[in-house]
C-alpha cells in the first residue's frame, strides 16, 4: 500500500470538448470541481456525462498523476483543462496499466482496472498552451473500468495494486519490498 493524495476530482454532466479545438470550448459548469465523487461498478461516476451510457465503458473514469501536468506551460493546470477525473499526487499512475488498482480515501476501497493510457489529444494545445500535447504524451493519465461501487474524496488515500499486469496478487515490479513507483 502507497498513500497518496487524492488533489482534485471531476464530474461533468456536458461534454466541453467537441468540434475543433480552434473553436473553443464549450463552457462547463461551475461545479464539475467535486469534494467526493460516487463511482458505480461498471457505470462509471454519478453524474457525468457518460454514466451509465455504454460509450466508452472500458474508459469510463480517467486518472492522472498531479506530478505529469504541464505546469512549465500553464501553472494553474488541471482537472478542468486536462478533463479527467481523478488528480492523484505521489504516485505516477501511468505505470499500472493492465493491473488493477484500489484507491481508499477513508470511505472503503474502490477497485480500478487500468485498461490503457489517456491519450492527450489537441485540445490539450488550445485550451492549456502551445506544446501542451506533446508534453503531456506517455503521461496524460490512465483510463480505467470502475470494479466496485464506492466513494472517493479529497485527501488522503491509499493506493495498492490488487492484480499486477504479469498475473500476481498484490506484487508489482516496484511495488515490492516496501518500494513503490512514486511519481
Amino acid at each position: 500500500m502507497t498513500t497518496v493524495e487524492v488533489v482534485e476530482l471531476l464530474v461533468s454532466p456536458v461534454h466541453r470538448y467537441a468540434g475543433r479545438p480552434g473553436d473553443g470550448a464549450a463552457p462547463g459548469p461551475d461545479d464539475e470541481l467535486v469534494d467526493r465523487i460516487e463511482v458505480r461498478r461498471n457505470l462509471r461516476i454519478v453524474g457525468d456525462r457518460y454514466f451509465g451510457k455504454p460509450a466508452h465503458r472500458n474508459a469510463s473514469i480517467t486518472i492522472m498523476s498531479a506530478e505529469n501536468l504541464p505546469v512549465d506551460i500553464d501553472p494553474a493546470v488541471g482537472l478542468r483543462q486536462t478533463r479527467r477525473n481523478i488528480l492523484l499526487r505521489g504516485i505516477d499512475i501511468d505505470s499500472f496499466v493492465g493491473e488493477t488498482v484500489t484507491l481508499d480515501s477513508g470511505e472503503g476501497p474502490v477497485t480500478l482496472a487500468v485498461n490503457r493510457p489517456a491519450r492527450p489529444c489537441a485540445w490539450m494545445t488550445a485550451v492549456i498552451g502551445p506544446g501542451a500535447q506533446r508534453a503531456m504524451l506517455g503521461k496524460g493519465g490512465v483510463r480505467c473500468t470502475p470494479l466496485s461501487d464506492g466513494v472517493l474524496t479529497l485527501g488522503t488515500a491509499s493506493f495498492s495494486v490488487v492484480t499486477a499486469s504479469n498475473g500476481t496478487d498484490n506484487e508489482a515490479p516496484g511495488l515490492r519490498r516496501g518500494r513503490s513507483r512514486e511519481g
